[in-house]
């Protein structure tokens, strides 16, 4: 899923260049882009309270409720004042109008989100060893969401590597293919560790900074990883767009051990090339993985069309379940080439493979001008909308692509449609996909509804984690 910005018919697009996007990509020299440096100015900044007491955030009457429910986020508007002198990412004291304690939380002055919560405990620590036990239970909480004969995803104080787990699929069941050595083993919020995402491939871990608190302990957070996974390298990707939206500097490079030459990741038996110093997110899209299954079991004696593919997830499990042919699209001709690369290294049927390097949303019009038709098509855009301010705009993107969709689909059709975008809700997303079927004049039924795998969890107190939803449609005959 390579990013393409979303277009009204109205609008002009340009297709995305190579592995950057509108969203969080820098230009090249490694300079952060204008949007990227002005994300923060709109942040207010909280009034400055008592610089000689001791640091704390002292919330206005009555805005305390969120936190009490254990909402882990702190808007700007809550905040009364800030006490002492703080820098960003230190840790303080969350407090109410009457000064009862609440939560210990990092602080961001040039944030939308003033604080994130690390504890709710106020006789916690925030230190390293903090960070040893939040990362040590994220880890053993894979261990028991991946489950495996092996022993799945493990961790203990000889250093042992965060194992690959072994998951049974209907896809590798008698095959002996049910390998996978890719999870995501930290998942920010919702493993109490705010702004950090750490994902695994194979002996190479890949480690995401989003927030101030966790720029902080950045280093502290390392070091408990190398010695808790013993990777061959950790590479960090922070470049994504809550960077921005937090006011830090876009920041890539290897941070522990050294780069392997070929990074790779193993699911469900299907290998799949890396990218970790270019590749979207941190290199592949690991949130997919029971989407991708599914679609192998869908996609039998069908003719396929996979939109924003980026380097054929979709692609290939869908030519492995025996689809009679596959067209893949994506705007990125460097992430077509591994996509390539991934069908040679698996020993897939290539005559029933197309590979098309066009902008999606001009491709589907060409096709549909074409009179092509297929019996299952995928869309899996990019974040078209990072928050809700973004909602309206990303609307429009997402009901073009999914009525083009519908158009191109034959009567009893598959659509699988997707949104990783936070600022879409499920519901919005239902609805806009409810309207571009009435537009195509067509009636669907849901038949699947689709989320994040297993090892992205969403804290039932932070539903703005459930960023990821898709929907499987069936058109009528």
């Amino acid at each position: 899923m390579t990013s393409q910005k979303p277009r009204s018919p109205s609008t002009p697009h340009r297709p995305s260049q190579g592995n950057r996007d509108f969203r969080n990509r820098t230009k090249q020299g490694g300079k952060p882009s204008g949007e990227q440096k002005n994300m923060s100015r709109g942040a207010p900044q909280p009034l400055a309270g008592n610089a000689d007491a001791s640091p704390a955030i002292i919330l206005k009457a009555g805005r305390e409720k969120s936190l009490l429910r254990r909402h882990p986020w702190v808007f700007s508007g809550a905040v009364e004042r800030i006490d002492g002198a703080p820098r960003s990412g230190d840790t303080l004291p969350v407090r109410d109008a009457t000064d009862n304690f609440l939560a210990w939380a990092a602080y961001n002055p040039d944030s939308q989100i003033t604080a994130r919560v690390w504890s709710w405990r106020e006789e916690e620590v925030i230190d390293a060893e903090f960070f040893r036990r939040r990362i040590s239970a994220a880890l053993e909480a894979r261990r028991a969401l991946l489950p495996s004969p092996a022993g799945g995803i493990t961790s203990d104080s000889a250093g042992v590597f965060c194992q690959p787990s072994r998951m049974a699929s209907s896809s590798s069941e008698g095959r002996g293919e049910g390998m996978n050595n890719g999870a995501r083993l930290v998942h920010a919020e919702s493993d109490g560790l705010p702004g950090l995402i750490v994902d695994q491939y194979g002996d190479t871990l890949v480690m995401q900074i989003g927030s101030a608190g966790a720029e902080r302990w950045r280093d502290a957070i390392a070091d408990i990883l190398q010695e808790l996974c013993n990777p061959a390298c950790i590479y960090e990707r922070s470049d994504s767009d809550s960077r921005g939206l937090e006011g830090m500097e876009p920041r890539n490079g290897v941070l522990r051990g050294a780069l392997p030459e070929s990074v790779e990741v193993v699911e469900h038996g299907l290998r799949f090339r890396v990218d970790v110093a270019a590749g979207q997110k941190t290199g592949f899209y690991l949130d997919q993985r029971d989407n991708r299954a599914l679609t192998e079991t869908l996609a039998k004696d069908r003719d396929v069309l996979n939109c924003f593919c980026y380097t054929g997830g979709f692609s290939l499990y869908a030519l492995r379940g025996g689809a009679k042919s596959v067209l893949s699209i994506d705007a990125s001709g460097d992430a077509l080439r591994i996509a390539a690369e991934n069908l040679a290294a698996n020993n897939l049927d290539g005559s029933r493979a197309e590979w098309q390097e066009a902008d999606v949303f001009q491709a589907l019009r060409k096709l549909r001008d074409q009179g092509r038709s297929f019996d299952f098509i995928i869309l899996d855009p990019p974040k078209f909308a990072p928050t809700a301010a973004f909602a309206e705009k990303a609307a429009r993107g997402y009901k073009d692509i999914n009525l083009l969709g519908f158009k191109l689909l034959r009567p009893g059709g598959l659509l699988a449609t997707y949104s990783c975008s936070g600022g879409i809700s499920e519901d919005l997303f239902q609805k806009i996909i409810a309207g571009a079927a009435l537009d195509a004049g067509v009636d669907a039924q849901i038949i699947h509804y689709l989320h994040a795998s297993a090892d992205h969890p969403v804290l039932l107190s932070f539903p703005e984690g459930a960023y990821l939803k898709g929907l499987v449609l069936r058109v009528a005959g």
